[in-house]
């Protein structure tokens, strides 16, 4: 029988943040049984550790309720403060991560290298339709595209915090659409500040209407803003996520100059109750 911990990530309070099943020992584990695990649990996703491979090299896979992902920022984040302090590598189904965890239980994962893409317009329609969204309640300072640090998110930039607020979508036909383009969330921002984002992330293809603090999308973003110079070429952002759901979670976001990958950090606790 698995043990399976549970952590909420991007957080100090175990009522906030994202919660994430952690599996240690899933050697034994097949296919099945671990979407079966996620399901059961019911967060966004769970990892699972199938290779201890020594000094600190561990193979991991990431499921939701419903399918496997290639990788998935909030569950590295609690897998490497379950393991400890210290200096982790984790060789995932996007490539490699490196994670650093500290003695107050923050960790640091390193992305893979990040890259950015154009969205076509047709698709665009297809999508803002989706949301329920217009082309008008576009930020036309922050473009649309396709960003990836590990998997793919379309990012789209609010004109209004309103707008980012006001998420009411059509599950399944953004579910289908998003299955399609093998999209892993759609990354949702509203510029607050020169370095500082909120932002939403739906995710209906892993069986959720939301992710309360998404890691993965983090990282895409920190690559689009870097690839599209909307930010400096070095530079620390803060990201909100989870406020409108209850659920607060905070992410920050590493970038450096001529560097691809980003690094993105937040703490994890233990959910006991």
């Amino acid at each position: 029988m698995a043990t399976i911990e549970r952590y909420a990530a991007f957080t100090d309070d175990p009522a906030g943040g994202n919660p994430a099943g952690v599996v240690r020992d899933a050697s034994d584990l097949d296919d099945a049984a671990m979407v079966k695990i996620a399901a059961d649990l019911g967060y966004s996703e769970t990892a699972f550790i199938t290779d201890d491979r020594g000094d600190g090299h561990y193979r991991v896979r990431y499921f939701s309720p419903l399918a496997e992902v290639p990788f998935c920022g909030h569950a590295t984040v609690a897998t490497a403060v379950a393991l400890g302090p210290g200096e982790h590598h984790f060789t995932t189904n996007a490539g490699e991560v490196p994670v650093t965890v500290d003695e107050a239980g923050r960790a640091t994962l390193t992305s893979v290298p990040a890259k950015v893409e154009e969205l076509p317009t047709p698709v665009l329609d297809v999508l803002l339709g989706n949301l329920g969204w217009s082309a008008d309640d576009l930020d036309p300072a922050l473009p649309t595209r396709i960003a990836f640090a590990g998997a793919n998110h379309p990012v789209l930039a609010a004109r209004t915090r309103q707008r980012l607020a006001d998420l009411d979508y059509n599950f399944e036909g953004l579910k289908e659409l998003m299955e399609w383009h093998g999209w892993t969330t759609i990354q949702l921002i509203f510029r607050t500040g020169e370095t500082t984002f909120d932002v939403r992330n739906p995710f209906p293809v892993g069986g959720v209407v939301e992710d309360p603090a998404t890691g993965a999308a983090a990282a895409a973003l920190g690559g689009y803003l870097h690839a599209l110079d909307l930010v400096p070429e070095a530079v620390t952002l803060e990201l909100r996520q989870g406020d409108d759901m209850g659920r607060s979670s905070r992410i920050t976001v590493g970038l450096r100059p001529g560097d691809p990958r980003v690094r993105v950090s937040g703490n994890a606790v233990p959910i006991t109750a």
